[in-house]
């Protein structure tokens, strides 16, 4: 989610809607409390210096979730039960700190891994086994950008 507030415009309409939504989000984005884990941090730092400089800026103040060996522990759980592709590790973390940490929701834009009704209801089911909350998983839209809805 970070990535679409710090990009340049897209010139697939698709992505520059969803560009435009996070921005949207993110003005309201006081209504909750939001914090980030360290693979946040590191996947913002990625890349193209300037543009991670200008992803960093936007979490730079939030607070960050530790890390703990429990994460770990769920995260590789989540990979193999979730049958992720190994390119998908990253996203197995992301579930476990929202998971662990019992956070209400879990935003992102990633729809493949992530934000997928399949994915969602297997994580439910998973974490039911484990005893674990299930983070409410969705897009900005789906979380809403309007203060007065």
């Amino acid at each position: 989610m970070i990535s679409y507030l710090a990009a340049r415009p897209s010139r697939d309409v698709i992505v520059l809607a969803h560009q435009e939504i996070t921005r949207q989000w993110w003005a309201t984005r006081q209504r909750f409390d939001l914090y980030v884990s360290p693979v946040v941090l590191e996947e913002s730092a990625l890349g193209d210096p300037e543009m991670a400089r200008e992803r960093l800026r936007y979490v730079e103040a939030l607070p960050v979730l530790a890390a703990a060996e429990r994460i770990e522990q769920v995260a590789a759980t989540y990979f193999r039960e979730l049958r992720f592709p190994e390119k998908a590790l990253r996203d197995a973390a992301h579930l476990a700190f929202a998971c662990v940490y019992a956070v209400d929701y879990l935003l992102t834009w990633n729809c493949t891994h992530i934000a997928n009704a399949v994915v969602r209801r297997q994580l439910a089911r998973l974490n039911e086994r484990l005893g674990l909350p299930t983070a409410t998983i969705c897009t900005p839209e789906e979380l809403g950008g309007q203060e007065d809805e």
